[in-house]
């Protein structure tokens, strides 16, 4: 006879059912009220508005540092201790419906951009259910909108979740607790592994940029000085989210093959794009959630007839190389300064096209340009060489902690007939 598994261990011969998020007596969806930035003060009743969801998603106690007035919190929508948060909006699938579980002792003002769950379920044990794929194949069906990703609760309700002992509630909580254990406890190893990495990769960066805000640093007067919209033409990109295909041979530039190296690939074919990036253009992102790492990253365009630039997207097209070295564009524009400080950290950030146009750019002689971009390309190689171990390293410890997670909640289901939103 063979051994049983853990889980056979610790169900002991339990039921396990699937059952829709919103059915009676296990949980019910609310969406969040209208919250803007003026509502924001200094004390009071405490909010989370969806760009603290992207930031802390998992569990949230305590950690609130944004306010609304006693006065405003009457009328507000507020979720309970134990209620998860879900943001309902998003720039781009995998962050759609991140959830933090609100373990805080008073309730919680909850904003238009998001849903509030509430449950009869383990909070924990509910946050780690939407992170498995197993939710986000069943999410996938009811996303909307091109632009802004969208779900909502009506839908969310529709997705099935996992319930032991559904007859027997003090023991399914007891079943979900100690899975819950579990999971904090592998939680925790894998940021203890990933920690000691991302500290030298962190080192490794911030000496990277030290070096090369060094090289793009000229105090005024010492180089002539031109607006963006001097030296660049600006295009935008158009839309190709309808037009991707499996068989595609042109790489679609979006805000995520941007700002994740390339990992994030999507790609359409030679006759359907729209937006075609030529050799030498700088294709800069545009848009992103509060605090994002994408938000003005750039990329340089090294090859014809290989990439195309998708929404969200634009590329900067030098007007002389005599005056501005492509490649020198691409260093002073990536994660420029200038463009980050329209990032509020609170709402999501979409600059415009005059923003970037005046933007101040340094012009040394393009012999120097060409100088400080030998120097970069150097580096850059350098670091990508010495640290390409690391993020895959990091990696590997995250897919080795998503394995076990998606382990613990894997339990067998028959396929659901749920409904598809065309």
């Amino acid at each position: 006879m063979s051994e049983k598994t853990f889980l056979e261990r610790l169900f002991d011969g339990a039921e396990v059912a699937w059952m829709p998020l919103g059915e009676e007596g296990v949980g019910q969806f609310t969406r969040g009220g209208g919250l803007q930035k003026k509502d924001f003060t200094e004390t009071g009743l405490g909010c989370i508005h969806y760009g603290q969801i992207y930031t802390h998603y998992g569990t949230y106690a305590d950690k609130t540092k944004t306010f609304v007035s006693t006065e405003f919190a009457k009328k507000a929508r507020k979720a309970k201790s134990g209620d998860l948060i879900i943001a309902t909006t998003s720039e781009n699938d995998e962050d759609l419906c991140k959830a933090v579980a609100w373990l805080g002792y008073e309730d919680i003002a909850v904003s238009s951009d998001a849903c509030f769950y509430s449950h009869t379920l383990n909070p924990k044990y509910v946050s780690y259910f939407f992170q498995t794929e197993k939710f986000h194949k069943q999410k996938r069906q009811y996303i909307t909108g091109a632009k802004v990703r969208r779900v909502n609760a009506d839908n969310l309700a529709k997705i099935v979740i996992p319930i032991p002992c559904p007859d027997n509630p003090e023991k399914s909580l007891a079943i979900q607790a100690e899975i819950v254990r579990i999971l904090d406890a592998f939680t925790e190893l894998a940021t203890e592994l990933t920690t000691e990495l991302t500290t030298e990769l962190t080192a490794r960066k911030k000496q990277y940029n030290y070096y090369r805000d060094q090289l793009l640093t000229f105090e005024e007067g010492e180089v002539e000085w031109k607006t963006l919209g001097e030296i660049a033409d600006f295009q935008n990109a158009k839309p190709h989210e309808k037009l991707v295909s499996p068989d595609g041979d042109v790489v679609l530039l979006t805000s995520g093959f941007i700002s994740n190296s390339g990992k994030m690939v999507r790609r359409v074919r030679s006759q359907d794009v729209l937006t075609p990036a030529f050799e030498n253009d700088v294709a800069l992102v545009m848009s992103d959630l509060p605090n994002g790492r994408a938000l003005a990253k750039s990329f340089y365009v090294h090859q014809n007839n290989k990439y195309a630039a998708n929404q969200r997207v634009c590329l900067l097209r030098t007007k002389d190389a005599g005056v501005c070295i492509p490649r020198f564009l691409y260093y002073v524009m990536n994660r420029n300064p200038q463009l980050l400080a329209y990032d509020s950290g609170v709402d999501q950030t979409h600059l415009k096209k005059d923003w970037i146009l005046r933007v101040r750019i340094p012009l040394p002689p393009s012999k120097e340009q060409a100088r400080i971009v030998a120097i970069l390309d150097k580096f850059d190689t350098l670091t990508n060489s010495i640290s390409e171990g690391l993020p895959r390293e990091i990696e590997l410890r995250q897919k080795q902690y998503e394995y076990y997670r998606d382990l613990l909640l894997n339990f067998p289901k028959p396929e659901p007939q749920t409904e598809v939103v065309a």
